[in-house]
């Protein structure tokens, strides 16, 4: 019974990793045959696990929703880093998640083993959260697009431009990219045939379809939102920095299009409201660095002298 309970939860595991397993798949992993994961499946239903079973090509075992939420099996790793994401969700940027964040952290500090807890509340007491006028968004379009992601189906948007244009966008979701202070989809917009990035703040409804889809080659998704981000930006501009690219990465970060020139340079992309706002924050870089452009940024950095100097002088 020991083996067989064991084997169960490693059944579990398996089937909360991955959308779709087959059966074959699932008696190699386990070491067992195909009539014992039939078995082990069946007493996963029993315990309130909705596990169901498709035949043909694609099909297998999938673990489904059902009407109560069964426990879930998670490691040490995962079970340090939910309690870690709870506590910095609590004064997170999804709207309406901050008490459900305490009070599913009460319950899950309640079970956590001494040494897991002193994890969490080490990482926790280390870090520090900096109010930065989060934008915030709606955690259920963010759970639909996380689905349709997870399930590789087709989603409709009702989506509100930058400019207050309003359109339906059917899509193909990829990734949801955080940065800290919004939140983004990377797609491939099927009325456009191009890769798009959607600000999830300006999603007024988000909708999936029963329409499936073979994933594409698709882009990096950190670089290709940055260079989206920052093409859209009213205010941009272009920096020589002399680091070479890595270095550049770690000493500045990546929330900035970097582009290597040589081996000792690299191109630094940023964009904002205000082309001010531009040069005070790479004024803020740990290195020197030669403008490439535009002329308001030098425009903007002699004005800037000339304030620095008046006050220099008491002025």
């Amino acid at each position: 019974m020991p083996d067989t309970t064991a084997r169960v939860l490693q059944l579990l595991g398996l089937l909360q990793a991955r959308p779709v397993w087959s059966g074959p798949e699932l008696a190699a992993r386990l070491g067992v045959t195909t009539r014992s994961v039939r078995r082990d499946v069946e007493r996963l239903r029993q315990l309130g696990y909705p596990v169901h079973a498709s035949h043909g090509v694609g099909g297998g075992y999938q673990l489904g929703a059902g009407k109560a939420l069964p426990p879930l099996l998670l490691d040490t790793e995962e079970a340090v880093a939910v309690a870690v994401c709870l506590r910095l969700a609590a004064g997170g940027t999804v709207a309406g998640v901050g008490e459900a964040a305490v009070r599913t952290m009460a319950k899950l500090d309640q079970v956590l083993p001494a040494p897991l807890r002193a994890q969490v509340a080490a990482v926790q007491d280390a870090t520090v959260t900096l109010e930065l006028h989060p934008v915030e968004v709606d955690p259920e379009v963010l759970l639909v697009l996380a689905r349709a992601i997870r399930e590789s189906v087709q989603a409709r948007l009702d989506y509100v431009a930058r400019d207050g244009t309003a359109s339906e966008r059917r899509i193909e979701p990829y990734h949801l990219v955080a940065t800290g202070r919004r939140w983004y989809l990377m797609a491939f917009d099927l009325d456009r045939d191009d890769w798009r990035s959607f600000r999830i703040d300006r999603i007024g409804a988000a909708r999936t379809s029963t329409f499936t889809f073979s994933p594409r080659e698709c882009p990096d998704p950190e670089d290709y939102i940055l260079r989206s981000v920052g093409s859209a930006w009213p205010a941009s501009a272009s920096v020589l920095v002399r680091l070479p690219l890595e270095q550049a990465r770690t000493d500045i970060g990546s929330w900035a299009d970097l582009e290597e020139v040589d081996a000792q340079t690299t191109r630094l992309r940023a964009g904002s409201e205000r082309i001010e706002d531009v040069a005070w924050w790479l004024l803020r870089l740990p290195v020197e660095f030669e403008v490439e452009g535009p002329d308001e940024l030098r425009r903007a950095y002699a004005d800037l002298a000339a304030r620095a100097a008046r006050l220099a002088a008491g002025g």
